[in-house]
This record gives C-alpha cells, structure tokens and sequence, in this order.
C-alpha cells in the first residue's frame, strides 16, 4: 500500500520546488485525489494514514521561508492544509441520511431502500428486533411487525418463522450469525473512529 500517493501528486513537487506554475490547477487535481481517496474506494486505513502523512508534511512545509514574490504558494498550502483537515473530520463523523417526513414515510422508505443481504439474514434481525421490545414497547406481535419490516427494506414477503427454524437447526455455539457479524463490524468500525480522532489530535 501506498501510504504516500499525495505527497506524489504534481501539487506537492510544485510547492516543493517553489515553481512558478498553474498552482489552482495542480491544487485543484490535488483536492480531487484526497476526495477519492475518502471516498471509500481504498482500505480506510491507508486512507487515514495517507491523509496524517500529507497533513504534516503541509503543516510543517517551510512556506514561510518563500520570498514575496512567492506568497501565492503559501497560500496554497494553506488552502490544502484546511482541505485535508476538513477531510479527516468528514470522515470521523458518522454520516447519517436525513430524517424523511411522517407524511408517507413507509411507501418512501419503501422506495428508497433494498435489502440486498440474504433473506435469512433480515430473519435474524426482525426476531432481534422483536425479542429487544424495541417497537412500540415490545407490544407489536411478530406476525404484524415482520411484514412491516419486509416492506421497508422492499422484500417480497416472506415465510419468516421457516427461516427462524433454519436458524435454530445451526449448529455452532452462536446460531445468530448476522447478527454476531454485525456486532464485530461495528466494533471494528468504532476503533477505527476512535484512531482517526487520536491521529487529529
């Protein structure tokens, strides 16, 4: 893995060699490989190291020995500095959609989101749902709720309690498969989180 790939850009030896070229152009290609970089499709890892690597290198580029005349790639620098932190904050702050409106939330739900896991798995999390009381108090029977649930996440129904017992035929120690990867998941989710805001600081 390249932890390095910004500091490579045609930004970064332009500011280094204090040259007088396009710098909106090189910054703007710039700003665009840290967009792409945060934009999911390399390992969040690299993506955090790469973004702590070129933060210092920006932070700690001797822009102020420029002469005057070289301000411009101060500025510059600066302007990179505030973008790769502003970065680094978007990506430590959970993302969350907005709320929809009460006003025919279930059709627009409906319409906007696809179940794309394996049926068995939406079982496991409708009976965790059910067994936690977390709908109403725990007062709406399984037969009302599930099918609710089906169509939120826009599947066809289904026989819920034939996926339930295949679930209760599993074999290993945990037979809540899902429901144990999701914990693992977002546990690792949370310690990364948790080491993006300890490299900010």
């Amino acid at each position: 893995m390249n932890y390095f790939l910004l500091a490579e850009t045609d930004f970064f030896r332009l500011i280094n060699e204090a040259g007088d070229c396009n710098m909106e152009t090189a910054y703007t290609a710039f700003a665009t490989q840290v967009i792409e970089l945060c934009n999911g499709g390399m390992d969040m890892n690299l993506t955090v190291i790469a973004l702590a690597y070129i933060e210092i290198e920006l932070q700690h580029h001797p822009v102020r020995n420029l002469s005057e005349e070289k301000r411009e790639i101060a500025a510059y620098v600066s302007k990179a500095l505030s973008f790769v932190r502003k970065m680094q904050k978007f990506l430590a702050t959970p993302q969350v959609p907005p709320l929809i409106s009460a006003n025919n939330a279930t059709e627009t739900t409906a319409s906007l989101l696809q179940w794309t896991g394996n049926a068995i798995d939406l079982v496991e999390l409708i009976y965790g749902i059910d067994v936690m009381g977390c709908i109403n108090n725990g007062n709406m029977p399984l037969k009302q709720l599930a099918p609710l649930l089906y169509k939120i996440f826009g599947v066809d129904s289904k026989d819920c309690y034939r996926f339930y017992t295949d679930i209760k035929r599993r074999k290993n120690e945990s037979r809540t498969y899902f429901l144990d990867r999701m914990q693992e998941k977002l546990n690792e989710r949370m310690l990364r989180d948790e080491e993006l805001e300890r490299m900010r600081r």
